[in-house]
């Protein structure tokens, strides 16, 4: 058994990586590669799982566990404060409608209360994997839609974390409300426990195993299942035991270093863990899963976008954010196989709703892939169409009759100096940014700030940016620069626009936009650095004195607005 089980293993990752091979080329996610390499293992063609199946499903459930472990550490309560509150309000009224929706379609499909509950919510999360992975590699994720989306993902993730929860009590032949007070009272008790270690013995074991790379590995390890088993033995599902842990873990001072040495052993074993959901997809289940897949898959792609474009034009935010957060976010999330693959186990789902869940998923991941990819295409093919929308907010089409002689483009790092320097001699000016905790220091500081992206041009034209003196821009993405400088050059040929850049081989491409200057700020730091070697003695008093003013320039920083590194 063991030489089979090995050759099994053999032969499935050498089916993966050829599958995962064409998914390079045809520009999708690994994921993708992972199910149809189970399809091909499984009885729908080769067979090769047959026999080694409680071996599979463990590596499948150790694969759910790390997973859902990454995801507790990685839970950032933090960011959606950062963001706004716009993400929790946007992010839940997204889940509530389309998993209603949803919900309805499964009815009409003549499907029983429960499983038709469970598949619209499982349809319902959009891939945190895939969407951050497709934003960073067009470095979108620091951009307004990018900002959203992701905070939406953690509020959906947050949501499908009490919803496993809840599985427990979703019993047909047992006191719900009974099973509900039980299981609540068994998470408090746990979360009390695990609180309570993590703040009076855990940071002192940590600073400990910290100093071994290994025995930090050894002992996250040794976390997570000893959390997983305790959480099992009180009779609640390990999977919240990992959620557990890792949130325990994340609060501490060594959450990147062991989210690196997880990353690696989650990714073998979730590799699995979809190969096993596409290998115990059966013939019949598939074929009749076929139709309600293509309209559930329909309906991720076009109705759960619009809604999202609904919410987010409701919240203030424009027609391009709108759109290019929807279509990220088209698409089922590892979440919902989870979810699925948990209430199968669970026995209140059967082969059916497994197989539409993982045909909506391909189907949506495959499409909603190349909608991320080729977003900004797209969104100008159905401009025309959304301008029907209406206008931006009534709050900035009010402050757009101002006119400031200067526009500072982002607050943070460098900007917040030069709005000082422009206070001080009384030159009237307004800020752009896209982060909401400078906006809101900024207002309240009584400084004309705007939310948004100079990457959209339809915020630029409700900025009255072409009868400013300047323009001086801090932030380090040069494409979105490049835009905004194109775009007051239309209008405008004589304001000085004052660009910033990191990178020397997109200084051409800024001057040719029809930028006056371009900030370098390793030149500048050079520059800074060979005047005070020209103009100053060589002495330690010297540099103290420089020590103590750069001191008090920041300590000027934190108290002016902005607090971010």
């Amino acid at each position: 058994m063991i030489d089979n089980i090995f050759l099994q293993l053999s032969i499935l990752f050498g089916i993966t990586v050829s599958i995962a091979f064409l998914m390079r080329l045809l520009r999708q996610p690994l994921v993708v590669a992972y199910i149809v390499a189970g399809l091909v293992a499984g009885p729908l063609f080769l067979d090769i799982t047959h026999g080694g199946e409680k071996f599979f499903e463990a590596f499948a459930t150790f694969g759910i566990v790390l997973l859902l472990f990454i995801v507790g550490l990685s839970l950032n309560f933090d960011f959606i404060t950062r963001v706004g509150k716009h993400v929790f309000v946007g992010g839940t009224i997204q889940f509530l409608v389309t998993a209603s929706l949803g919900f309805l379609l499964m009815q009409a499909f003549g499907f029983a209360f429960i499983p038709s509950l469970l598949v619209s919510i499982a349809i319902t999360y959009s891939s945190t994997i895939i969407v951050v992975k497709l934003l960073t590699e067009k470095k979108d994720l620091e951009s307004v839609y990018g900002r959203y989306t992701v905070g939406m993902l953690i509020v959906q993730d947050i949501i499908a974390i009490l919803f496993l929860i809840s599985l427990n009590t979703i019993a047909t032949d047992a006191n719900v409300f009974l099973t509900a007070i039980t299981v609540i009272g068994k998470a408090f008790f746990i979360i009390a426990v695990v609180y309570f270690l993590s703040k009076y013995l855990l940071p002192r074991i940590m600073d400990t195993v910290a100093t071994s790379s290994e025995m930090l590995f050894i002992f996250t390890i040794a976390w997570l299942f000893g959390i997983a088993s305790l959480v099992s033995l009180m009779g609640l599902n390990v999977e919240i035991g990992a959620v557990i842990a890792g949130i325990s873990l994340g609060a501490s001072n060594y959450q990147r270093e062991i989210t690196s040495k997880m990353r690696p052993l989650r990714d073998f074993f979730i590799v699995l863990f979809f190969i096993v959901l596409g290998s115990e997809l059966q013939i019949g289940a598939v074929t009749s899963a076929i139709q309600p897949s293509i309209i559930l898959a329909l309906f991720v792609l076009c109705i759960d976008p619009l809604i999202l474009f609904i919410v987010m034009r409701r919240l203030g935010y424009t027609r391009r954010n709108a759109f290019l957060a929807g279509v990220t976010a088209a698409q089922v999330s590892e979440f919902g196989f989870i979810i699925i693959f948990k209430a199968r186990e669970l026995g209140y789902v059967g082969e059916s709703e497994l197989a539409i869940v993982t045909i909506t998923a391909l189907i949506t991941i495959v499409i909603s892939s190349y909608f991320i990819t080729y977003n900004e295409q797209l969104y100008r093919f159905v401009r025309p169409v959304l301008e029907r929308f209406g206008k931006r907010d009534g709050e900035q089409k009010e402050q757009k009759k101002e006119i400031y002689p200067v526009w500072i483009v982002g607050y943070h790092r460098i900007g917040w100096k030069i709005a000082e320097t422009l206070t001080e001699l009384h030159i009237p000016f307004a800020v752009i940014d896209f982060d909401s905790t400078a906006i809101s220091k900024l207002k309240h500081r009584g400084i004309p700030a705007f939310f948004g992206d100079v990457a959209d041009v339809e915020f630029l034209e409700d900025l009255p940016l072409d009868k400013t003196k300047m323009i001086i821009s801090t932030i380090p993405e040069p494409d979105d620069q490049i835009t905004m400088i194109e775009h007051v050059r239309s209008r405008n040929k004589h304001t000085l626009i004052i660009a910033n850049l990191y990178e020397n081989r997109y200084s051409e491409a800024f001057y040719n936009a029809g930028a006056n200057y371009v900030m370098m700020p390793h030149l500048l730091g050079g520059q800074w650095i060979s005047e005070i070697l020209k103009n100053h003695t060589w002495s330690k008093t010297t540099f103290k004195h420089l020590r103590e003013e750069q001191r008090e320039e920041m300590r000027l920083r934190f108290t002016m607005g902005t607090d971010e590194a």
